[in-house]
């Protein structure tokens, strides 16, 4: 699978250079500045996408990821360190995620689009645990990643978040 040329890819996270990589994308019919304030409220996704759990910042840095944001939640059962590496408001996002036997990048890139918002999804992983899950389950990661896309989509339909 080719990288997106929209994603921009730090030179460790590179499709080129990681044995899993996963792209996923949906055009949804929702506005940008909804889709992205659900995105970014990451205590809030264990409540609308059930691969998340646990969700909680580490830095005091609020309730909405920001550049630099580190957070700590549990996605497949693992429980994942991640820090926003790129934070574009409104258009992309991107956190790398380390837990044992796993380094990973995902981003985020949001487009408007003549139906409402273009949203891509892309992740790449190093490491013997992600390698494993990946030959086990080849198209678990692209299932759980589109069922994201389809709750956010949801989410940002019934309009912008609560407060945490």
């Amino acid at each position: 699978m080719a990288a997106s040329p929209a994603v921009r890819w730090p030179d460790r996270y590179h499709p080129a250079r990681c044995p899993v990589h996963v792209r996923n994308q949906l055009d949804m019919a929702a506005a940008p500045a909804r889709v992205w304030a659900w995105l970014i409220r990451a205590p809030l996704w264990p409540s609308w996408y059930a691969n998340a759990a646990q969700v909680r910042p580490l830095d005091g840095s609020g309730q909405d990821l920001r550049a630099g944001s580190r957070f700590r939640w549990k996605t497949f059962g693992i429980t994942i360190t991640s820090t926003v590496l790129e934070y574009v408001p409104g258009e992309r996002i991107g956190w790398d995620a380390y837990a044992f036997g796993v380094d990973a990048y995902h981003a985020w890139v949001l487009q408007p689009s003549e139906r409402g918002c273009l949203v891509l999804t892309e992740e790449t992983q190093h490491g013997w645990l992600a390698r494993l899950s990946n030959l086990a389950m080849p198209r678990r990661m692209h299932k759980y990643h589109q069922l994201w896309l389809e709750q956010l989509e949801a989410q940002a339909r019934s309009g912008l978040p609560p407060t945490v």
